[in-house]
């Protein structure tokens, strides 16, 4: 009875470590260590330090990037979920081929945050990076490896994560209107291009034209005059924008007569989405020189005689608000019309009166009498010397000219050759008598 109860005891004491292992799932230098779970399929290591996100950039500022760019920040984030406090955080970056150091090929990619990470709280390692020329827009891999201390412990612990990062590219906007000149006392429709340069593409583009109160300076007046202006859209959605391409808006913008010889100053801010999907604003100004209105009617026009030549006359009245410069008045035929073409210069043509015209008909050959199709031509140039040319097609009248019969009686061949006569009379005695005196 003795002995079996003493093989008993015997027995429940070596079956006790059995008990405690199972309740704790492994204790070989403490539970829950790295490599506890033997040689399964699924295991598994825990650590105090744990990779969140790796980007080009600083801390809560992701930037794009392209080939070629050197000393680029690339920001790897961390979380400490071990139990105990971190210190001495150091870490060395491992990145594939065309990408190096900021200290040149075959340099070390180091950084250090030279403070502390409290347990359950995050830490980052920034480091500077050279992009070499020949790196493709796309998604690559790497390797960062951690060396820490916990506090109240001695020695060093290394953690090494692998992660994904992609080289964007970068987008490069550039905004160009279809025209450089607008006119005043008119409403001008200006096709604008937002342009990506760059390599990157952009998504939810918005343009927004800035108002008078959003476009003052702090030292200054207003950078733009766009409140004297009338434009009926302020803002434009434009969707997406591919790298190296462009997508346009069309801005309807009436002009007033004071404007006239000033430059319009149209400020722009656009606002997108970059491929890390933060959104972005950039401003951009639109520059405009505001000619004058020449608007110019034909009108009048009729065929008279004129000392035995038959004659093309008109007028030119310019509604604008702006004088028209070197013009020229050109008749040209029409269909089976002889008449030579004949150019006349009229100088300027201003805006407070109708410019007459008048041009010599002549013919290519014999002179053909009656209904004649035409084209009258006004050629003039405008304030910034661009060539203008205003066509009118109309039909004219050309008749026979009138003969006069050589015997007729002229009263003037006598009056003329008398007062003469009489004036230089009267020129002889002014002179004597003032000799005299």
């Amino acid at each position: 009875m003795m002995n079996s109860k003493f093989l008993l005891i015997l027995f429940l004491i070596g079956f006790v470590p059995f008990i405690f292992t199972n309740s704790y799932a492994d204790w070989k230098d403490g539970p829950i260590e790295s490599g506890n779970f033997g040689d399964s399929a699924f295991e598994r290591s825990f650590g105090d330090v744990k990779l969140l996100d790796a980007y080009f950039g600083t801390l809560d500022n992701k930037i794009e990037v392209g080939t070629g760019d050197s000393n680029v920040p690339f920001t790897i984030e961390f979380a400490n979920v071990g139990t105990q406090d971190i210190t001495g955080i150091e870490g060395k970056l491992a990145l594939p081929l065309g990408f190096s150091g900021s200290d040149g090929p075959g340099s070390a990619i180091n950084a250090n945050t030279n403070t502390n990470s409290l347990a359950g709280t995050n830490f980052h390692l920034t480091f500077y990076v050279n992009l070499d020329k020949n790196t493709q827009i796309q998604q690559y891999s790497g390797t960062v490896k951690v060396d820490y201390s916990r506090l109240r412990e001695s020695g060093v612990r290394t953690s090494f994560s692998t992660f994904d990062f992609k080289v964007t590219g970068d987008s490069t906007i550039n905004v160009r209107a279809s025209e450089s000149f607008l006119t005043s006392l008119t409403s001008n429709n200006i096709v604008v291009d937002v342009v990506n340069d760059g390599t990157a593409p952009m998504s939810g583009v918005d343009v927004i034209v800035n108002n008078a109160q959003t476009s003052l300076s702090s030292n200054t007046a207003s950078i733009t005059n766009i409140e004297n202006v009338l434009m009926l859209e302020s803002s434009w959605d434009l969707g997406n924008i591919a790298a190296e391409s462009s997508s346009s808006f069309i801005a309807n913008v009436y002009i007033p007569e004071s404007l006239k010889g000033d430059t319009l100053r149209i400020p722009l801010s656009i606002s997108y989405y970059n491929t890390h999907g933060d959104k972005e604003t950039i401003s951009k100004i639109l520059d405009f020189y505001i000619r004058g209105l020449i608007d110019l009617t034909i009108f009048n026009v009729k065929v008279i005689e004129l000392s035995g030549t038959q004659m093309v006359i008109g007028e030119i009245i310019n509604e604008g608000n702006e004088d028209g410069l070197f013009g020229f008045v050109t008749l040209d035929a029409n269909g089976d019309s002889n008449i030579k073409s004949n150019t006349q210069f009229i100088d300027e043509i201003e805006t407070d009166a109708p410019v007459p015209f008048n041009i010599p008909i002549e013919f290519d050959g014999e002179p053909k009498y009656g209904e004649h199709d035409v084209t009258i031509t006004v050629r003039y140039k405008d304030s910034v010397r661009d060539e203008i040319f205003l066509p009118y097609e109309t039909t004219i009248l050309v008749n026979k000219i009138s003969e006069l019969e050589e015997d007729a009686f002229d009263p003037t061949m006598i009056a003329i050759p008398i007062i003469l006569v009489i004036g230089i009379m009267i020129f002889i005695i002014r002179r004597r008598k003032k000799q005299n005196s």
